[in-house]
This record gives structure tokens, sequence and C-alpha cells, in this order.
């Protein structure tokens, strides 16, 4: 089991004032079998006229907060401690073939439906389209094992595709992606989505952390880590595995899960509409520290989150 303390924090400084602020925030990661949230905190500045949690359609952790008054800067501080235990392999596990795997999620009745099916058709971000579809043939070959057609294809982005943060936007179309194979992880995420939702297989994206490893002989920068997305596939009998298309490799204990859904419009970690402002300067600094075996979580939780 690995331990990690993680912090991020986001900072907006507005150009005029704003006189009222309200924002959804996906921030607090999820418990999950091989994932213990031993503590989380969350502090907003200004403090907030009102917040409420909840949970999400899709099971994740929710937090709705409205700012109320003028201010010109608005700061929101997270800080947890999670333990990741490394994910089971896949090697000697009997695993149907994609074609299989595609048949039994289009079937009428299927027990997984509810669980599973809405992964299968195209959401706000990703739509299923021929560019995804050709790229997609190339992996799943007819009777080729479902795990190892959906590893080959995250193989293929992670070398076909460049990381550049300044080729996309949020709003960068799935099939743009592909055409440039330039983009940053929510976009190779969501280019791998589409590829698989043509196929007919469940896919969702998953938001998070991972731990990076500075180069050897370089110190950690403490708050120049970053959120981070991969994808999630289904497969009757096995239930979701994990892929990393932006590091080719499948996610173990250094992946942090904090929420999933169709694409990132449903688990965006910050997202809030204003009144007043006009231009505004944002800050985000996240860290993800690993733990070492022995260390004291008890102490560790009362560290307090230090946004300045």
């Amino acid at each position: 089991m690995q331990q990690y303390r993680i912090t991020h924090v986001t900072t907006y400084h507005y150009e005029a004032e704003v006189s009222v602020s309200h924002h959804s925030l996906h921030l607090q990661p999820r418990a999950l079998p091989r994932q213990l949230v031993d503590g989380f905190d969350l502090v907003i500045r200004p403090a907030p006229s009102s917040r409420a949690g909840r949970i999400d359609s899709f099971g994740n952790h929710a937090e709705v907060v409205a700012i109320e008054g003028a201010h010109r800067q608005m700061e929101i501080a997270m800080g947890c401690l999670v333990e990741v235990d490394p994910a089971p392999a896949l090697e000697g596990v009997p695993v149907p073939s994609w074609e299989e795997v595609a048949a039994l999620c289009a079937a009428e009745g299927w027990s997984d439906a509810v669980e599973a099916g809405e992964f299968r058709f195209d959401s706000p971000h990703v739509r299923r389209g021929q560019g995804c579809a050709a790229f997609a043939r190339h992996s799943f070959a007819p009777g080729k094992p479902w795990h190892e057609g959906v590893r080959d294809l995250c193989l293929r982005i992670h070398e076909e595709f460049e990381f550049d943060p300044r080729a996309t936007t949020v709003s960068t179309p799935v099939e743009q992606v592909l055409s440039g194979r330039r983009g940053v992880c929510q976009d190779f995420a969501h280019v791998m989505l589409s590829c698989l939702r043509t196929l007919g297989l469940p896919a969702r994206y998953v938001s998070g952390y991972i731990e990076t490893v500075p180069p050897p002989g370089q110190a950690r920068l403490v708050g120049a880590d970053a959120t981070h997305a991969w994808v999630s596939a289904y497969c009757p009998g096995l239930g979701w595995v994990d892929f990393d298309p932006t590091n080719g490799l499948m996610p173990s204990d250094r992946h942090v899960t904090v929420a999933w859904g169709r694409d990132f419009s449903d688990v965006s970690p910050i997202r809030g509409v204003l009144v007043g402002s006009g231009n505004h300067v944002l800050r985000v600094a996240v860290d993800v520290e690993p733990l070492p075996p022995t260390a004291d979580v008890s102490k560790a939780e009362q560290e307090p989150v230090d946004g300045t």
C-alpha cells in the first residue's frame, strides 16, 4: 500500500470585483476497494455564504458553494491523505474477446446495463466519429482478447500523440485532437473513450492525481504536480479496468482516483459562474507527496491546508 499527502490549491485573481460566485467542486477522492481516504480538508476563502456536499449521479463526492459579497480573489485549498493498493494483474485471468464483450453489452436485458450501459454512447465532449472508429480498428483484430485490444489502443495513443498543453482547449473536438495528434491527458482520454465507444465497448473518464518522479539527481518541486485523467474500460466478469493513455500504462498504486463520469464535463475539479469580474488570472498548485511506509498518519492529518 502506498500513502500520499495531496494538496491542491486553486486561486482566482479577478480584474474587477465579483459580487456573486457559485461553484461546483469535485475534489474529494473516492473511497474504493483499493483506495482509502484517511483524511480530507477543504478551505475556501472568502468564506462561502452557503456550502453543501452531495453525491452526484456517478457516486462522486461533490461540493456546491456560493460566495456572496464583493471580492477580488477566491482561493480553494484541498488537502487529503490517501492510501492506494496495487492493481491486480490480469495475466492468467480468462478474458473474452472484444466482440463478445460488445455483444454482451448490446444484448437486451444485460445485467450490468445500469452500471455501465450509459458509457457506451456519446457524451458532451466525446462524440463517436469515423476517424476514431478507423483508428480503433488497428488495435482490435477479430477474436482478440478484450484486454489486449484495449491495452494496445492505450499504447498507440501514448506512442503516436505528443503532449502539448498549447495545442488544445477544453472544447477541442475529439476528431481534431485525433488528426493533430497533440494535446493533454484530458484529450488523450477523450480520444480513447471515443475509440472504445465506436466499438460498443463501455468506457468512462477518470479524474485524479498521479505521483510524478523528478529526473535523477533533482529534487521534487512542491506544487508542480497537476491533476490527471485516464480511462476505465468495462468487461463483464472483470468489471472496470483502468488504462492511462498519456503514460501508456495500466494505473496501479501511483494513481489516485477522485471522480469518474462520461467525460471531463461531468468531473471538472472546479466549475463555476460569476457575476462581475471580466478577465481573471488563475493559478493552480498541486502536490502529490508520497509518504514513507512508517509515516505517522495521525500527525499528517493534523497539518492544516495552507494555500499561501
